[in-house]
């Protein structure tokens, strides 16, 4: 309060009108039952532009943290997601993003004792994700861009939260740092710093709002224990896709192949962490399952943490398009690692990843292609890869339709 009174700070200027053009506006609008965007979309390269060069007009924590304020239980053994400190940016044209700071740097690794629910979020993985999903043809990530935020003019001055405005300080190093209001993180030495002022972060395009377009929120059948020792029973139990396979709606449809391509996208970026996957409820029980919050990937570029596969080697089933894909990218002329590290040479904070991190997509595409031609070989390929054709262009009536 007294840092912007002193610098008499003022109101940003007023929003502007809203344009049916806006970037964000036409992202939304082309949501359709095949991905969040089209193929080759001029939409998302334009998004992606806006995220980056956009001014902020004002900056808040995210609902879910705004929920921990003052809640936090520091007996707990998992702590709520408060701890990675991610706020919510707005832009002049109404457009708004999740904003994950820097907390670790390229070349660090986790550590091998650290639980993957202890894990800290990296802003580097939610960018990488971004294109990996999109090499993959999924189009299942919010478009999500690197960009360094000045904490103070982009953060501090923009936002009307006092909570949020009360944990900024000055470090001895005078850099600029902010941390997470929280009992067991209102300490500097978890904050997040500028140098002095400029922030390394990702920012992720906002979907439509729950009211506009519903969401749920759904567990995922293979969901690990967040104890330090218990198992869940797909760990212990071989045969646990059966069980699976006899409950609606994996007994029937896209459902549970769209699992498969869930669980191959994240055991290419390592994210241990996907406990819920979410879906738009106008698209009915065959929709695409969205592939949110990915920062916990790319953490141990030595490790293949093969478990993630269970859904593919425990049911032994996949869509042709996905399996057709990844053989392509195995192949020298279309290596993964080459088209990503290509891909990610358009972020403003390349290089992304490093170049540990990249090779080892190709070494995990080659255990994923090991699992399906054992499946192959076990059940026939008749009924491990399944013919699914690209449907028809979504009818008008088929879109997730926002209004103003």
């Amino acid at each position: 309060k007294l840092y912007r009174e002193e610098l008499n700070l003022t109101s940003p200027a007023a929003l502007l009108p809203l344009r049916p053009e806006a970037s964000w506006l036409q992202f939304h609008l082309g949501i359709t039952r095949d991905g969040l965007y089209p193929r080759s979309s001029p939409t998302v390269n334009r998004l992606l532009r806006d995220m980056q060069n956009l001014t902020t007009v004002s900056a808040d924590y995210s609902q879910d943290e705004k929920a921990l304020l003052g809640a936090c239980d520091c007996s707990q053994i998992v702590k709520p997601s408060g701890v990675h400190l991610k706020l919510v940016l707005r832009f002049q044209d109404f457009g708004k993003a999740m904003f994950k700071p820097m907390r670790q740097k390229r070349e660090e690794e986790t550590p091998e004792d650290f639980f993957y629910f202890v894990d800290f979020q990296r802003h580097n993985a939610e960018i990488a994700a971004f294109h990996l999903d999109r090499i993959l043809d999924f189009r299942r990530v919010p478009p999500t861009v690197g960009r360094l935020i000045n904490v103070t003019k982009e953060i501090l001055e923009v936002t009307k939260n006092e909570i949020l405005q009360s944990v900024f300080f000055v470090s001895p190093a005078s850099n600029v740092c902010f941390f997470a209001k929280c009992p067991y993180m209102c300490k500097t030495e978890y904050a997040v710093c500028g140098n002095p002022h400029l922030l390394e972060g990702s920012l992720s395009a906002f979907l439509p709002s729950l009211n506009l377009a519903p969401r749920l929120s759904i567990p995922n059948p293979w969901i690990r224990s967040y104890s330090f020792d218990g198992k869940e029973e797909w760990e212990v139990n071989p045969l646990y896709c059966n069980t699976v396979r006899e409950i609606y709606p994996y007994s029937n449809g896209n459902r549970l192949l769209n699992i498969v391509d869930m669980a191959i996208f994240d055991f290419l970026i390592g994210n241990m962490d996907r406990h819920h996957y979410e879906m738009f409820t106008k698209f009915g029980d065959d929709g695409f399952l969205l592939h949110l919050d990915n920062a916990r990937g790319f953490g141990r570029h030595p490790h293949d943490e093969t478990s993630i596969l269970a859904p593919l080697s425990q049911c032994c089933i996949i869509k042709r398009t996905t399996l057709l894909r990844l053989q392509l990218l195995a192949e020298p002329e279309y290596r993964l690692s080459d088209v990503m590290r290509e891909s990610l040479l358009q972020d403003p904070l390349a290089p992304v990843l490093t170049e540990p991190h990249l090779l080892a997509l190709d070494r995990r595409l080659q255990l994923i292609l090991k699992a399906v031609s054992k499946c192959i070989d076990t059940y026939g390929e008749a009924k491990v890869v399944a013919n699914d054709t690209t449907p028809p262009e979504a009818p008008a009536s088929d879109r997730v339709k926002p209004t103003t």
